[in-house]
């Protein structure tokens, strides 16, 4: 086996969730090969450097050691890379926990309280 699809690849490396949700990033222009942009249908080798996109403006820099085209174990399939991310610095480290902060006393509820519940139901007319 001297060549992987890249969204294949990504997937069994535990990378992404799905082989879809690869498929997606790639498209959307959020893995770059070696400094280009890389469509899923790519093949990649042992040596490629892969940059992928984050959400919140974080990057993961993973070089490939191995291939995989079937699923594997999620402690062997951390074998088939090595990653080169940089540890974030402090900074970083403090602007992600007011995101999350942020995050969770922005997220919407998930059912109607008493008030808003007799309200639906005077509009629905019930």
């Amino acid at each position: 086996m001297e060549t992987v699809r890249l969204d294949v690849w990504l997937d069994v490396a535990c990378l992404f969730r799905t082989r879809s949700e690869a498929q997606r990033a790639c498209r959307n222009g959020k893995v770059d090969v070696n400094g280009t942009t890389a469509k899923p249908h790519r093949d990649i080798r042992p040596g490629d450097r892969l940059t992928i996109g984050r959400p919140l403006g974080r990057t993961q820099i993973v070089v490939v050691k191995g291939l995989a085209d079937k699923s594997i174990a999620r402690a062997e399939a951390r074998q088939l890379y090595d990653d080169e991310t940089p540890a974030p610095t402090p900074e970083e480290l403090a602007m992600r926990r007011l995101e999350r902060v942020f995050h969770a006393t922005m997220a919407p509820k998930v059912r109607p309280d008493k008030r808003e519940r007799r309200l639906l139901r005077g509009l629905k007319g019930a």
